[in-house]
């Protein structure tokens, strides 16, 4: 029997700092059973990444999964996602998006993503403003519809569409969220439709003509594959990184540190406060890890911001602490499913953060940031700055 610890996702202490709760968790063992979420979770660092690289478990659940009338919209594009896939899908999936997604792709864009966060501060308001819409937002929405090669006019519908179809996996979320997560999914797959019709009319050198050249390569990716892989790379890469960049601003300023786009700080951000806390997994056999068995269709969740700060990989865990000697953390997950966006979001974060301090060295919080009620995922619900 495993211990059991309750904790309201949405309560306020929690939201803004949930740390505490995780060290409790962690205190009763590798595997906890949360109550609000009638769920084992994984507290360790260790368990957490045995369970990320473990086969015997994966996100697509063995029984498909009853879904009502007014969500259909929003799982006819997850039906898709590669997120949501095990192979043989996932690996195919998984594949094309590489073959296009390059690190050489994705390091040339480093002076583009330059220039582009020169920009946004140079259209700063007046402080103090809030740095969240102003610039951590922007970042990743623009450069994401840039590779895609969809209009950058289009980023703040963009931005919209992915707020709207993230909130379903929150703690709080409710009918209203779930109806404007449907219209928003269906409203983004439209678009994308059509914005692949003309790219296979008209090429160009973006991410969209490159997926598309692999299928008619011979790889059988279909239209309906190709809009949900987009939204996934828009949705999955904006809402972590604008946490991302948020949360490194706010630690950085709060401790008096100058921001910086180094490597070991930007690791450090992502180990000590990363943007997404809790992952789940399906057992597909029965299965016993760290005393516990889980039979075929058991679900467990991985508290991966947990596993970020577990006193047994990391001294004084708590403490934020730039130098550390280099170890994996798991901000971006681990096995089969581990972030296809990471050397992107590394990259965006590297340059917004270094950008930023060489622009505004003087920068310093308005006032007392707070964290936004979104768990499972963590970041700011405003970030007032001055100059």
């Amino acid at each position: 029997m495993l211990p059991r610890i309750t904790q309201s996702p949405t309560e306020a202490a929690f939201v803004q700092d949930p740390y505490p709760f995780y060290h409790r968790a962690r205190a009763l063992g590798p595997l906890v059973h949360w109550e609000d979420y009638a769920l084992p979770v994984a507290t360790t660092h260790t368990a957490v990444t045995a369970l990320l690289k473990d086969r015997r478990f994966g996100r697509e659940p063995l029984a498909p999964p009853e879904i009502p009338p007014h969500l259909e919209p929003f799982y006819a594009v997850e039906a898709h996602s590669m997120l949501e896939l095990e192979p043989p899908r996932h690996t195919r999936l998984r594949g094309l998006v590489l073959r296009a997604f390059t690190s050489r792709r994705i390091a040339a864009m480093a002076p583009e993503i330059e220039t582009l966060c020169h920009a946004l501060i140079d259209r700063f308001p007046e402080p103090p403003f809030d740095l969240l819409p102003a610039y951590a937002s922007q970042v990743p929405v623009i450069v994401i519809a840039r590779l895609l090669g969809v209009p950058e006019a289009m980023s703040g519908q963009l931005l919209a569409w992915s707020n709207a179809m993230v909130a379903m996996y929150q703690a709080r979320r409710d009918r209203a969220m779930e109806d404007r997560a449907a219209t928003a999914a269906a409203e983004f797959a439209a678009f994308l439709g059509d914005h692949i019709a003309r790219r296979r009319a008209t090429p160009a050198d973006d991410l969209i003509t490159h997926l598309i050249q692999a299928e008619e390569a011979g790889e059988k990716l279909s239209t309906d594959e190709l809009v949900t892989t987009c939204i996934l790379l828009l949705n999955a890469g904006h809402e972590a990184t604008v946490h991302s960049i948020g949360n490194g601003v706010k630690t950085l300023l709060e401790r008096g540190l100058p921001l910086s786009g180094d490597p070991g700080i930007v690791e450090e951000i992502l180990r000590f406060d990363p943007p997404l806390h809790l992952f789940t997994r399906h057992a597909y056999e029965d299965v016993t890890l760290f005393g516990h068995r889980f039979r075929p269709g058991d679900q467990v969740g991985l508290l991966l911001a947990a596993a970020n700060r577990d006193p047994a990989q990391w001294p004084d865990p708590d403490r934020f602490e730039p130098t550390r000697p280099a170890a994996t953390h798991s901000a971006f997950g681990a096995g089969l499913h581990f972030c296809v966006g990471a050397p992107l979001a590394r990259l965006e974060l590297q340059i917004a953060l270094a950008t930023l301090g060489q622009r505004c060295p003087r920068l310093t919080l308005a006032e007392p940031p707070g964290y936004a009620d979104l768990y499972h995922f963590h970041g700011l619900g405003r970030l007032a700055v001055t100059r």
